[in-house]
């Protein structure tokens, strides 16, 4: 079934704004994390984690916000995330990382497919590998991070 252009933009968009809406969840589990470890711990976890994801939050909503007004579409407001339930700053370090990994995912499926060509642009495809490109090795540092706490 073919699609407009309009109908195309509007799908990226929706697509980038779920990857946007799972960034904020993890700067929430981030926050919630941070509040629950000592202040060397938690001077790490901003470094290596939550500004990384600070970061490439505000690049994919500024990558959505300004594809949308370059092409007529209403702009979303974006939420804060919620950081859920988890239990102990390992839980909610576990869901950031479950959440970045949903981003990051969305993002390749995204770039895999042929939308962004299509009815995209370069300062959109530009966007999104940045995004890519910040998250980088959080999910590593992710991982070392938890594995010192407690010691």
């Amino acid at each position: 079934m073919a699609y407009t252009n309009a109908e195309g933009r509007q799908e990226l968009l929706d697509e980038l704004a779920g990857a946007t809406d799972a960034l904020a969840l993890a700067l929430a589990a981030l926050g919630e994390a941070y509040e629950q470890l000592d202040e060397q711990a938690g001077d790490r976890l901003e470094e290596v984690l939550f500004r990384p994801v600070q970061q490439a939050y505000g690049r994919a909503k500024r990558t959505h916000t300004e594809f949308g007004a370059r092409h007529g579409l209403p702009e979303r407001p974006f939420a804060p995330g919620n950081a859920g339930h988890a239990s102990g700053a390992r839980g909610h370090i576990d869901h950031a990382v479950e959440a970045i990994r949903r981003a990051d995912d969305l993002l390749a499926e995204l770039q895999d497919s042929m939308l962004p060509v299509e009815v995209g642009d370069a300062e959109l495809r530009a966007g999104m590998s940045e995004v890519r490109r910040q998250l980088g090795d959080v999910t590593g540092q992710a991982r070392q991070l938890v594995s010192r706490l407690g010691r």
